[in-house]
């Protein structure tokens, strides 16, 4: 189920919200948010929403074993190691098996040895990456005293399966909405109607009217990236930059919206990042909530850069390399995350140097060397991203991009909004009369894209 399908907009939404807004009571409010996320998960197959349950399960357990006292230093490790391993399995298994025996073979060729090995016939369960940082996050703030766990069975498996925030992020901790979901039951339904409708339709014209329409004109093109020339080969890759900005942001606002539609207030995820001065900047504030996890669950506690200059380099690129395969079990990711632990390395070292370069310089460089990362992170394979930077960087003539025109358009507008315009966050969402209609008629005109066309799921599903 897509926040941008008839079937959610028009029948689940509204049956989801009508219906919480009539139970009266806490427990009774969190038993429904836990079933409508199951049904909004069973949307894609039935069958996960077991292995989802079974993830719950095992942290809320192991929550409940830290609650108790008299356990050893040594002991509480061991409690917190359980949770973390099966987490991990299931997330290693089902995303990167096949890619482990995959690289296995491959490497065995390079050595003479070749090893045979067959593929396991495994779908990819949607958001599992998501929800597996939701666990793993929620049982190291219990061990680490952060939060204290929940006894509440529902509310723990309404904060794992919140739909609005289950298949695509934001990656939100316990102790972010644990005061919103303690005051479930009091929560007034009119306090956030306006803010949450104001997130959810800046976010749905995000992802409709930017987003989609720029990738109705890139993706024909870079199905045959072959027959790119320089011009086009940069058109279609500023073309992604602001078409992945577009749809994550658009849905990190919907799901925004959607949280504060039924109480509970989600955190920021994108803080207009094609605006920031140095890599580092940009990684504050481009998919916060990952960028930090990585920061508080693997950087810091491998030892950040508090052992010195070169475990601090050496930490920024495992981070950064883990951050990458966490998007996908593919080598082009590793690659990519290689590439930004190095430009992460390098603006450490230099930082005072780059801090005396003019602050436009500084924001056009930034963002110059992003859009270069996302050729990695956007091509299916290294012959793509070679085949791209090629003729990026090689002067090269093609047959003009079909709809160039229209494509110019919305990267103009792209522009405006993501260089110079407010963030959703920025914004005061105190609408006059105007506005508000502006916005109605904005939100009807992606309501007829919907119904008109097919669904486009958010990018960021895959991951």
């Amino acid at each position: 189920m897509l926040f941008n399908s008839q079937v959610f907009l028009f029948l689940f939404l509204p049956i989801a919200y009508l219906v919480f807004w009539l139970l009266g009571t806490k427990k009774q409010r969190y038993i429904w948010l836990a079933i409508t996320g199951y049904v909004f998960y069973a949307g894609w197959n039935w069958k996960f929403c077991f292995l989802m349950l079974f993830s719950t399960l095992v942290s809320y357990s192991t929550g409940l074993l830290l609650l108790r006292d008299g356990w050893t230093e040594r002991q509480r490790k061991r409690i917190l190691v359980v949770p973390i391993t099966v987490d991990l399995l299931l997330l290693g298994f089902f995303k990167y098996a096949n890619f482990t025996l995959d690289s296995v073979s491959r490497i065995s060729i390079l050595f003479g040895r070749p090893v045979l090995a067959h593929h396991f016939d495994i779908v990819l369960p949607i958001g599992i990456s998501f929800y597996t940082f939701h666990t793993i996050s929620y049982v190291v703030d219990c061990y680490r005293r952060v939060v204290r766990p929940t006894r509440n069975f529902w509310e723990f498996a309404t904060y794992v399966s919140l739909f609005s925030q289950l298949v695509a992020g934001p990656i939100v901790r316990f102790r972010q909405i644990e005061g919103d979901l303690e005051n479930l039951g009091s929560a007034p339904r009119g306090k956030y109607l306006n803010l949450g409708c104001s997130y959810f339709i800046i976010g749905l014209c995000q992802k409709v009217m930017l987003a989609d329409l720029i990738a109705a004109v890139i993706d024909p093109a870079l199905a045959h990236y072959a027959q790119l020339g320089t011009v086009t080969a940069w058109a279609c890759m500023l073309g992604y930059t602001y078409q992945i900005y577009f749809d994550f942001a658009g849905y990190s606002n919907m799901a925004v919206g959607l949280g504060y539609l039924f109480g509970i207030r989600i955190p920021q995820n994108f803080a207009s990042p094609y605006r920031a001065d140095g890599i580092s900047d940009f990684w504050r504030r481009w998919h916060i909530s990952l960028s930090s996890c990585l920061r508080d669950y693997l950087y810091i506690p491998l030892g950040g850069s508090r052992k010195g200059e070169a475990m601090a380099y050496r930490n920024l690129m495992f981070t950064m390399l883990i951050g990458g395969l966490w998007h996908g079990a593919s080598w082009v990711f590793v690659a990519w995350g290689a590439y930004h632990g190095i430009l992460l390395s390098l603006n450490r070292a230099f930082s005072s140097a780059w801090e005396r370069i003019p602050i436009l310089a500084r924001r056009v460089t930034t963002f110059l060397l992003v859009v270069v990362g996302w050729v990695l992170f956007r091509s299916t394979d290294f012959g793509m991203a070679a085949t791209l930077f090629g003729k990026m960087f090689r002067f090269e003539t093609s047959p003009a991009l079909t709809a160039l025109t229209a494509l110019v358009a919305l990267l103009m507008v792209a522009f405006g909004f993501a260089h110079f315009g407010k963030n959703t966050f920025e914004m005061t969402h105190e609408w006059g009369l105007a506005m508000r209609c502006t916005w109605l008629i904005a939100f009807a005109i992606c309501l007829v894209r919907i119904m008109t066309w097919q669904d486009t799921p958010f990018l960021y599903f895959q991951f």
